[in-house]
């Protein structure tokens, strides 16, 4: 069966295009920059160009297609236009299938009752499904509330207000009832689809075993990360004072997080139980769910995250928090080959120091060991060779891709974990592309206040460890420091 998915580039498709292909459709990834999909890997998946508001990239994108899956969302574009622009959307996506012959299309919308009245957002999300059912074309559409899963935005909001402050300010939506879900699950519910003719033409509702109050997904999050946390109710916290609030204390800007707090007020739950009768899904229930979130990302499992945003290729300082990690990325270019930019990061620590500010890495190692951790003492097995399992200094090395990448894992006294991560990356023109990645897993209050408190000596010690990794592959390689741009 040949498979299209549009919204590869997001959350919910990018984890569903390896998933189709891997149960053996013909699946064909549209995005509307296919660059942004550059560096996937994913076998034998076709990439189309496409827009859903440019009706002449549909009719080539959709060409040949059997079942296509509608996972675009325009939320965030122009909050005062979102509803027309995915009405629009969908109309246009809608023409396309029927002129193609699409026999399906399946659609991911939100849950809540017709008869409610609805926040902008929701209203929206049930209209493009009527838009796409006028068509034509048999819709199977799916109606889900808080997806739960690493990098989801829903999900993503509970884990930043929990991990951040030991007290929350919430408003009255914190009683609203809800029916959150596994990732896992919203993905067995779209694969199972395509093959199921029971579902077809049909509107489902799905959501997790579990139906619990904004509180408690809020104090249930907590308990998996073995936190502590209060809940105050604040009335006059109006959706825009929330919104303005999680922006102000996450990542997530508040024209994001504004139409998911609006819609708050309405409970989200599962009515008809028609498609746990269908599918037949084994249900996850919300703390576990939580708890592999919470396990992908410690892993650096994170498969797509709810900004959809892809690692510049420039050199240059890069700051991002999301999926609960804060990451630094440094991109420094190198007149340098790969292989001898790889031999010096792999060398790094145990005798030969730390290259840059050698001092202060032995002073956090003498802080380390006064706290009873095992400071640098402990060296590295081998002055040029790392395997995964090795101790180096205070870190554990995690991963080793020869020639390529080492990851190192924290084993320091931290509130919160840490990875350093060195890639080289060959450039077209030649030399290396040298990507120094820093990760850190606050855990509550004091992990947060302490990445931002020690900030101006992390980038201090970071910017000169990237730049002293090049110099030194530069001058084993005998090349002119033409490299070396960047942090």
């Amino acid at each position: 069966m040949t498979i299209l998915v549009t919204g590869a580039t997001g959350y919910i498709g990018g984890r569903l295009v390896p998933r189709l292909a891997a149960a053996g459709h013909r699946v064909i990834a549209m995005a509307r920059d296919p660059q942004r999909l550059a560096g996937r890997r994913w076998e034998d998946v076709e990439i189309r160009q496409g827009d859903v508001l440019d009706p002449m990239s549909l009719r080539r994108a959709l060409a040949g297609v059997d079942v296509a899956f509608y996972l675009v969302h325009s939320i965030v574009a122009d909050p005062r236009g979102f509803r027309e622009r995915d009405r629009r959307g969908a109309e246009y996506f809608g023409a396309a299938a029927q002129a193609a012959g699409v026999r399906q299309i399946v659609y991911l919308g939100g849950l809540g009752a017709e008869d409610a009245q609805l926040s902008a957002h929701l209203v929206s999300r049930h209209e493009v499904g009527q838009v796409l059912r006028a068509s034509g074309v048999p819709v199977t559409e799916f109606r889900a509330a808080v997806v739960v899963g690493s990098g989801s935005l829903s999900f993503e909001i509970i884990r930043y207000l929990t991990e951040r402050l030991p007290v929350i300010v919430t408003s009255n939506w914190v009683t609203t009832r809800c029916q959150p879900i596994a990732i896992a699950n919203v993905l067995d519910y779209l694969l199972r689809s395509v093959d199921e003719p029971r579902s077809v033409g049909r509107t489902f509702e799905i959501g997790g075993p579990d139906v619990l109050t904004y509180g408690d997904m809020l104090r249930g999050y907590a308990a998996v990360r073995g936190l502590r946390r209060g809940l105050i109710s604040v009335p006059m916290m109006t959706p825009h004072l929330c919104s303005r609030w999680v922006d102000f204390v996450t990542s997530i800007p508040a024209s994001y997080s504004y139409p998911l707090i609006e819609g708050l007020r309405h409970e989200v739950i599962v009515r008809d139980p028609s498609a746990r009768e269908i599918f037949n899904i084994d249900l996850i229930h919300y703390g576990e769910a939580v708890r592999r979130a919470t396990e992908r990302t410690r892993l650096g499992e994170v498969e797509t995250a709810w900004d959809g945003a892809q690692a510049s290729r420039q050199p240059g300082v890069s700051l991002r928090a999301t999926e609960g990690l804060t990451r630094e990325v440094r991109r420094v270019e190198s007149a340098a080959p790969p292989a001898d930019v790889y031999r010096v990061f792999a060398g790094i620590g145990g005798g030969r120091g730390w290259f840059h500010a050698d001092w202060l890495w032995q002073l956090r190692g003498l802080i380390d060991r006064l706290a009873g951790g095992a400071g640098m003492r402990r060296g590295r097995r081998s002055a040029d060779n790392l395997r995964p399992g090795d101790e180096l200094d205070f870190w554990r090395v995690e991963a080793v891709e020869p020639g390529h990448l080492i990851r190192l894992r924290a084993e320091m006294a931290l509130p919160g974990l840490a990875w350093l991560q060195f890639e080289a990356r060959p450039r077209p023109e030649g030399g290396t592309l040298l990507i120094q990645t820093a990760f850190f897993e606050p855990h509550g209050f004091f992990g947060f206040a302490y990445w931002h408190m020690l900030y101006p000596i992390h980038r201090y010690i970071f910017s000169g460890l990237a730049r002293a990794v090049v110099r030194r592959a530069e001058l084993a390689s005998g090349g002119a420091a033409a490299g070396g741009k960047g942090p």
